[in-house]
């Protein structure tokens, strides 16, 4: 029986990454395939009508299908992550020039943030703020660079143009995830010395793999079984793990979202049910 997996086409490259991995797996004699979807949105939901048996999820989605679960007295689990999904953090970074050194400085300032759904460039961000005692539209002006909707920040897109931003003086700082606050800095789309750090959340998880409730464990301990046994030195497979962003397969952990699950309250983002209440939210 063909295990059916959803992930999302937030670039073009996630057909070539996947049908990479349905040749591998065919190859290991594991039958399988895949579904794309335009976001997580629909790709959750999917989980639960039965159409897909696992899905590679975001951090946001992973909040999402757990509540939906849990509503419903049934189970989800996170079962692979890549070695580059664990203990992520997010950076504040203002210019240097600025005057601005630390956050507490930025009442009554213009603060850049990511697509609306992006765990590390708003949620995480504004609910660290928050904590900071610093609360969107009283403390601060939230200036969101929202791209692509429903895609959970995935393509960056939102957290470069911000930094773009940022340089050019409309906005005082900006939130992006810290390794590519690293890689925009390489790219020059942030001059070398010209920006800092002010702020940086706590540690969280990103993607994992997500069984459906309806899921065959048995199918699911063997498509584990062959991401973990993807090897680096293996010239076939190394393409595909550049092309997803990792070293290597790990086995999945759900202790890393809470600093998410606190924003995703404090936000209003997802109700008990995993019901969507924010309002502007298109996807």
């Amino acid at each position: 029986m063909t295990m059916v997996m959803g992930a999302v086409a937030y670039a073009p490259k996630v057909v070539t990454i996947w049908e990479g991995f349905k040749e591998y797996f065919r190859k290991n004699g594991f039958d399988f395939d895949f579904v794309l979807y335009s976001n997580y949105e629909r790709q959750v939901e999917a989980q639960f009508s039965g159409e897909i048996d696992i899905a590679w999820n975001s951090p946001l989605a992973w909040v999402r299908a757990e509540k939906m679960a849990k509503a419903r007295g049934l189970q989800v689990k996170s079962v692979a992550m890549r070695d580059t999904d664990l203990d992520l953090s997010s950076v504040l970074v203002a210019r240097n020039d600025s005057g601005i050194g630390e956050i507490s400085s930025l009442r009554g300032k213009r603060i850049g943030f990511g697509a609306i759904d992006s765990p590390p460039a708003t949620l995480i961000p504004k609910d660290h703020m928050r904590a900071e005692g610093l609360v969107s539209g009283r403390d601060f002006a939230a200036v969101g660079f929202d791209v692509l909707g429903g895609k959970h920040g995935d393509h960056i897109g939102g957290e470069r143009d911000a930094a773009q931003a940022l340089i050019s003086g409309e906005i005082d700082a900006a939130w992006m995830i810290d390794g590519n606050y690293l890689a925009f800095s390489k790219e020059g789309t942030i001059p070398s010395g010209s920006t800092r750090i002010i702020g940086r959340t706590g540690l969280y998880d990103h993607c994992n793999f997500t069984t459906s409730p309806d899921s065959k464990m048995d199918e699911v301990d063997r498509f584990v079984e062959l991401l973990l046994g993807m090897q680096w030195e293996d010239p076939e497979v190394r393409p595909l793990l550049e092309l997803e962003g990792l070293r290597k397969w790990l086995p999945g952990r759900d202790s890393g979202y809470a600093l998410l699950e606190r924003a995703v309250e404090d936000e209003k983002f997802y109700g008990e049910n995993g019901e969507i209440l924010i309002a502007d939210y298109r996807y």
